[in-house]
């Protein structure tokens, strides 16, 4: 069960993320100053009527399920194609955390996933210039995680690995949030210049399984999104509340135990 997982992004940034919501502390505030994620503010877009569809298909409780193990999915294989941008060879053993930090070997689907990350990069050769970058835009107050920045036939491209079978509205808007960031620092003369979405473990293509899906700027959507996560959070921080570690039923047994 996700009860709060805290992280430590590098040395000035913390990341808390609690049921259905994420903060980033700004870096070098003190007293600390929280924003939400990109993530967050994007489950905040219109999810449309073949959401609504599939929703009344599986029904809720179901639905949340498919969407936790497909959260745990993707947090899998985006930890897997790091270790294998860092140079690092996988075996069917090796062990990788999910979104809850819980440690576990890859199953067969995910490790499709990772066979498809590989043929796209021997298919495309990118030059890596970052991964995993904490970006930040004060001026609209959020921030969020970039999976890869890359070169790829001389234009720099930000690139957002997916393992869902569909690209949403949701996703595009996410990755124009990252695209209008202003701490995205590549080198001199060097400019972002285009969004892609990478969907791995792609089933529909047979062969090599990934989709690249190039995306347009749709920060004018993303703003939107962020005015009705406003509304919805005005004035609220990341939630302050201890939750009992060990639950015990008291019995006589246990009663005679703490005297």
């Amino acid at each position: 069960m996700k009860i709060e997982i805290i992280e430590m992004l590098d040395q000035n940034t913390i990341r808390v993320t609690c049921p259905n919501e994420r903060w980033y502390k700004k870096p070098n505030s003190e007293p600390a100053v929280w924003l939400p994620s990109s993530t967050w503010i994007c489950s905040y877009y219109p999810r449309g009527l073949a959401y609504f569809k599939w929703l009344a298909a599986h029904g809720w409780q179901e639905a949340e399920e498919i969407k936790t193990a497909a959260g745990e999915k993707g947090s899998r294989v985006h930890n897997a194609c790091n270790a294998l941008m860092d140079g690092i060879a996988l075996n069917l053993d090796t062990k990788f955390t999910d979104s809850e930090g819980k440690e576990s070997e890859l199953n067969l689907e995910e490790w499709e996933a990772c066979m498809s990350f590989v043929d796209w990069y021997n298919d495309v050769k990118p030059e890596i210039l970052q991964k995993d970058i904490t970006v930040i835009n004060e001026e609209h107050g959020y921030m969020g995680t970039l999976d890869l920045l890359a070169i790829i036939d001389n234009q720099v491209w930000l690139i957002d690995l997916k393992t869902s079978q569909d690209v949403w509205p949701s996703h595009e808007i996410q990755l124009a949030s990252y695209f209008h960031a202003e701490n995205i620092k590549i080198g001199e003369g060097i400019q972002a210049e285009k969004m892609a979405i990478l969907q791995l473990g792609y089933r529909r293509n047979k062969k090599k399984k990934y989709k690249w899906t190039e995306v347009e700027d749709k920060f004018d959507l993303f703003l939107a999104a962020k005015l009705i996560w406003k509304q919805e959070n005005e004035n609220k921080q990341p939630p302050q509340k201890d939750y009992p570690r060990v639950l015990q039923l008291q019995t006589k047994e246990t009663k005679s135990g703490t005297n």
